[in-house]
């Protein structure tokens, strides 16, 4: 099975100047935990709830002000839509992501999340194994 098959093709995007404030009324308004940013249809960034949190909130800026570009991940990992499920699953475990842009030529055509991997019936083990290598901790708990 390939990327393809169940990525999420309605992917909500945003560019690095729409404000934090925006991006997370989207994220509400449509229950999803990131957004990828984009120049055109070329992904430059990602933004997750977490970003928001650690890189804003945190700090105390004011979401307003405070833009997408200011926030978000640069060194981003994506898919090809044309690979293997399978290898999508390990480089989710081995990056520890939860979510991967999806893209065909260098243009964002979707969003693969490991929730999209675990509910295909034959991928549930990939999906396990890669859930638990995501949350092994990656540096010091309080």
């Amino acid at each position: 099975m390939k990327v393809k098959d169940i990525m999420t093709r309605d992917v909500i995007t945003v560019s690095p100047n729409t404000p934090v404030k925006e991006v997370a009324d989207l994220m509400r308004k449509y229950n999803i935990g990131s957004v990828p940013v984009c120049e055109g249809n070329r992904v430059v960034g990602i933004v997750t709830d977490r970003d928001i949190v650690i890189r804003e909130v945190a700090y105390g800026k004011n979401p307003n002000e405070v833009l997408a570009r200011d926030v978000m991940t640069a060194s981003i990992t994506t898919i090809n839509s044309e690979k293997d499920i399978h290898d999508a699953a390990r480089i989710m475990a081995e990056k520890q992501i939860r979510r991967l842009p999806v893209v065909e030529d260098g243009r964002l055509v979707g969003m693969l999340a490991l929730g999209d991997i675990a509910v295909t019936n034959r991928l549930h083990d990939d999906a396990g194994e890669a859930l638990s290598d995501i949350s092994k901790p990656s540096g010091t708990m309080f």
